[in-house]
């Protein structure tokens, strides 16, 4: 009987702290992706942005969702890239409003995604 309840306690333990560090860990991958867009939508702003801009975010982009495949749906993934697939291609085309626009949804897309996989109530229920 206390063997099981110890059991149950350290799995509840071990559960919790996966729950705090997958918080943790997506938090600071979309931070750090949401920081560039912010670079981005200055630069884009301002329209200064160059193609390379939009490819440097891609590619950081590219490099934290090969890890974020274990912990976050691929629909979710594959969202963002289409948008920063159309944002880069408005680049291309020099088409600085319109790319404005995809930026400021991959924004509330970074802002949003980390939110859903929270400790919270609503995202238990």
């Amino acid at each position: 009987m206390v063997k099981a309840i110890i059991y149950t306690l350290v799995a509840a333990l071990v559960c919790i702290g996966i729950f705090i560090f997958t918080e943790l860990y997506l938090s600071k991958q979309f931070s750090d992706f949401s920081a560039a867009l912010d670079t981005l939508y200055e630069k884009i702003d301002s329209e200064t942005a160059t193609v390379d801009d939009g490819y440097a975010v891609k590619k950081l982009w590219n490099d934290k969702k090969s890890k974020l495949h274990v912990l976050v749906p691929h629909n979710d993934i594959s969202y963002v890239d289409y948008w920063l697939n159309e944002a880069c291609g408005l680049l291309i085309n020099g088409h600085y409003e319109l790319a404005l626009g995809k930026i400021e949804v991959l924004k509330e897309i970074s802002k949003a995604l980390p939110d859903a996989y929270k400790l919270k109530l609503e995202n238990i229920f």
